[in-house]
């Protein structure tokens, strides 16, 4: 199943992710990234979920997301309670999950409009 998904408003489009990279527009991302409709962080500095910290939100909240989806590799990893419990105390919700189903997740979410922003993790 492919959707169509290219909106006019939108200027970056995940065309899917893996545990070695992603394809965002026609570039093809190795390391670490946070992507929203209207934006595109590289070389996003976190590589585990399991070893994140509240501050490494900072760029995903700094783009007023109302859901992060978190790809978190070839296998799906948590990121600890506290960033978790971060989340909620801003009214963000967050969910954990592998990059190819963040990507699938992330695409739908942003096609029906909502404002998503996901984060991609790379060793």
């Amino acid at each position: 199943m492919q959707l169509n998904l290219e909106r006019p408003d939108y200027r970056y489009f995940l065309r899917g992710a893996d545990g070695n990279g992603a394809l965002v527009n026609d570039r093809r991302l190795a390391s670490s990234f946070i992507i929203a409709p209207d934006a595109l962080v590289e070389d996003w500095p976190v590589r585990d979920a399991r070893a994140m910290t509240t501050a490494d939100l900072d760029a995903l909240l700094a783009l007023a997301p109302e859901l992060v989806v978190l790809g978190t590799g070839a296998t799906q990893a948590f990121p600890p309670a506290a960033v978790l419990a971060a989340c909620l105390r801003h009214g963000i919700g967050l969910e954990a999950m592998t990059n190819a189903a963040a990507a699938r997740t992330y695409s739908v979410l942003a096609g029906e409009g909502r404002r998503v922003v996901a984060g991609f993790l790379f060793p």
